[in-house]
């Protein structure tokens, strides 16, 4: 692989433009950039300093020549575009979610093991800080064997958030996709990824939304919420996602005989009382790190029967990218080891597109909440 590397952008949002910012840390010329608007890329371009700006993937494709593509658009969007990615034979870097479906992802990973492109799949919350910190615990026994995960969020996201991707299966949208697939993801990192069994169940606690033009910016669509729900005239879209979940799961680890019960439970319109917090509980201790995404600090019970802060290695506070942005800093990380990778230096494994069809399959299977058992006529 040649050491000069060229990467094209598909997507102008708020991940479009980390996704830049991430691939030009990491020493990559960013060459183009495409979205679905053309005052909104032109912007976007003239912005971040890019060359090229357009609507027409294809186009793009073909006038930038790039080695690399960096996949930044809701998920439902990703097929059409890595697939004619992989035919010109350039790498992939896609965020989660991979796809709309386990088949489809299936079907990419296929295609990009066939045609010899390298994959990078960002359900990138695993280099956290936090959660390097609390692998490499257990990876030194800290907590002996490990036994049980606990993953507990609750977002309270406001219920009248514009109708939008986030609402509509076949767009990626749903908190599986968009929260579940770092919350997997973390969990694996630390304890292995041999994943067992699932049970599940989710739910639609929200319905609809209110229809509202002119969100371009995941992050900014809370300042489009209508200041009038009840104009009669307001249009609304009914979701058709989940917006809750509860997933348990035997993961086999190599740290421990027995497989590892892990418990993921998310309510993202649901209000917290006390802190969203990852534990990882084993059989001489066990590793508390505060935040729904591992953010930290971290707090270790050890043979004294007592929780104490443990700070952050400095070997692993300068081996993380210095960005205060948590996402921006999390892509920075991947980005570097993807690249490393692609040059031919040693990097740090990642996660591909078979971790990501592998979590678009287990979505799939999770959203057929089908592992209950009847016992209305038991009692």
């Amino acid at each position: 692989m040649k050491k000069s590397l060229k990467v094209l952008i598909h997507g102008t949002g708020y991940a479009g433009q980390g996704h830049a910012e991430a691939f030009r840390a990491a020493g990559v010329e960013v060459v183009g950039i495409v979205g679905r608007t053309a005052h909104v890329v032109a912007a976007v371009a003239q912005q971040l300093a890019i060359p090229y700006a357009g609507l027409d993937w294809a186009a793009a494709l073909a006038a930038c020549q790039p080695d690399i593509v960096s996949i930044a658009t809701p998920g439902g969007a990703h097929v059409d575009p890595i697939q004619q990615a992989i035919a010109q034979g350039c790498h992939v870097f896609c965020d989660k979610p991979m796809t709309e479906s386990g088949n489809t992802a299936v079907k990419l990973h296929h295609l990009a093991v066939e045609q010899g492109v390298k994959t990078a799949y960002a359900a990138s919350y695993r280099y956290m800080p936090e959660v390097l910190h609390a692998k490499a615990l257990v990876a030194a026994g800290a907590i002996g064997e490990p036994l049980e995960v606990e993953c507990i969020s609750h977002f309270n996201l406001e219920r009248n958030i514009p109708f939008g991707w986030s609402h509509r299966s076949e767009a990626g949208g749903g908190r599986l996709n968009n929260n579940f697939t770092h919350k997997l993801s973390i969990v694996t990192s630390v304890i292995g990824d041999q994943l067992l069994a699932i049970k599940a169940d989710v739910r639609d606690d929200l319905g609809q939304a209110p229809i509202v033009s002119g969100v371009h910016n995941f992050k900014t669509r809370r300042d489009f919420i209508p200041q009038d729900l009840t104009d009669p005239c307001l249009e609304w879209g009914k979701s058709d996602v989940e917006w809750s979940y509860t997933v348990l799961a035997r993961i086999q680890s190599d740290f421990a005989e027995q497989p590892v019960s892990v418990l993921f439970r998310h309510g993202g319109l649901l209000p917290r009382f006390n802190e969203d917090h990852i534990v990882f509980y084993g059989s001489k201790g066990a590793i508390y790190i505060k935040g729904h995404y591992g953010k930290g600090p971290l707090y270790l019970y050890s043979a004294n029967t007592q929780w104490q802060e443990i700070p952050l290695p400095a070997e692993i506070a300068a081996d993380v990218p210095n960005v205060q942005d948590d996402t921006m800093r999390n892509w920075q990380y991947l980005v570097r080891e993807f690249v490393k990778d692609l040059r031919g230096e040693a990097f740090q494994p990642y996660q591909t597109f078979k971790e990501g069809s592998q979590y678009q399959q287990l979505i799939d299977l999770i959203r057929k909440n089908d592992g209950w058992i009847d016992v209305h006529e038991v009692f």
